[in-house]
């Protein structure tokens, strides 16, 4: 089929379609979606009866946050409608279910629900095999990122990708919502020596993409090894000044310690400290991610640090727990200020606080700090004892060129 044709039929079918390294975009279709205005990729997929992928093997990288707007598991609809076409799902960190542990090592299973085997993308190997896809044609991702860059969904997205451009498959993206919204970029690059699975994909800490805007964004910059045939399903009714609250979709927890559609926010405040010695973001409470503390902490210091950063949408409490003293963040994810930046003023002024207990990490935890972080330069200039506000300016630098380099991929308003 030749492209202007197959261009033809995406702007038809609402689909955006990566033919060539500079991805095109086209509208979203004209239609009311299931009981309102808003439709995932996965209701307008729905709602066009699966045609793109009839016919064709279909491979499902989902777990637990897949479900459609009407509250159907992804994987359940695609086993009604496409029946023996869907062959194979795979589930990304934390399982199926999303029970598991951050890191946990997970075994591939019978899925239950559909009885397919599903291939665990967090336990032998992290990026498909040819064997696992041996019976499929078009790889189909659909998981509810948080819009950070350290979480793996995306870096399994990305992996993926390549693996299917290395074997010939092609690759599908149903769009979801950015629950921090479309606009806000914040925090560090990521230096490709600090590339890992932790951080796979080299845009900002706080990139304010969809997953499929990322996909386009991968493809378009090559920044994976292998650019696969792409096809995006974009949503219908998101715009780009839109959190998650905004979309009347109820919130899956996204993983064990990523509970409340708030959580991506003080993900990003405190998900940098949290790999640091001797700190505490208040996992195994009421609201993780949600203290900034370390261990013997004057907490009434760390408030009034915390209240002379004069952070827009962010309130401070102080709170002591089991030798741990800090502060208790209470965070408005659609007024708040540079969240990155808080993160590392907190850090700084805890490890100054403690004695440079934060900073005094093992040789793996400072691995993991450095991951997540995107490079050594937060760690080096919080150990010397030096401000870390020469190296926030630089990040907002970095931010503003980095809104230019994702204008072209951006498919939402």
């Amino acid at each position: 089929m030749g492209k202007r044709l197959l261009l033809a039929l995406a702007s038809v079918l609402g689909l955006t379609m990566c033919l060539a390294p500079a991805p095109l975009s086209y509208p979203a279709p004209q239609q009311q979606a299931y009981g309102g205005r808003f439709m995932l990729g996965v209701d307008v997929l729905e709602a066009r009866g699966f045609d793109i992928l009839r016919g064709k093997r279909v491979g499902l990288i989902t777990n637990h946050t897949s479900y459609t707007s009407r509250g159907e598991r992804t994987r359940s609809a695609f086993k009604r409608a496409l029946g023996p076409g869907l062959t194979t799902l795979f589930a990304p960190e934390h399982g199926l279910d999303g029970r598991e542990k951050a890191g946990a090592h997970i075994s591939d299973q019978r899925d239950p629900v559909t009885g397919l085997r599903c291939y665990s993308l967090h336990g032998s190997y992290r990026k498909p095999q040819p064997f696992m896809l041996s019976n499929v044609d078009v790889l189909v991702f659909d998981v509810q990122d948080i819009g950070c860059r350290s979480y793996t969904y995306i870096s399994t997205m990305a992996v993926a990708m390549e693996a299917a451009a290395e074997n010939g498959k092609a690759f599908m993206v149903l769009d979801r919502p950015n629950p921090l919204g479309g606009h806000r970029v914040e925090g560090p690059p990521l230096e490709p020596r600090w590339k890992s699975f932790v951080g796979q994909i080299a845009v900002p800490y706080v990139h304010g993409m969809t997953v499929g805007e990322l996909a386009m964004l991968c493809s378009g910059r090559r920044l994976i090894s292998s650019v696969p045939r792409l096809q995006v399903i974009k949503m219908q009714g998101w715009t780009r000044n839109m959190i998650w609250q905004d979309t009347g979709l109820r919130w899956y927890r996204t993983s064990p310690n990523i509970p409340y559609p708030t959580s991506p926010a003080y993900y990003v405040a405190t998900g940098m400290l949290g790999g640091g010695a001797a700190a505490d973001v208040g996992i195994g409470t009421e609201n993780p991610f949600g203290y900034a503390g370390a261990r013997g902490v004057d907490a009434n210091a760390m408030y009034a640090f915390c209240q002379r950063l004069n952070i827009p949408g962010v309130r401070f409490r102080p709170y002591t727990r089991s030798g741990f003293g800090g502060v208790a963040l209470t965070i408005d994810p659609r007024h708040a200020g540079d969240l990155t930046a808080l993160d590392a003023y907190m850090t700084a002024e805890l490890n100054r606080l403690s004695g440079g207990k934060v900073m005094r990490m093992t040789s793996t935890q400072l691995s993991l700090f450095n991951k997540v972080a995107g490079s050594d330069e937060l760690y080096r200039t919080i150990a010397a004892g030096r401000s870390v506000s020469g190296l926030v300016s630089s990040w907002q630098r970095y931010c503003q060129s980095f809104r230019s380099t994702r204008q072209p991929y951006l498919l939402y308003q």
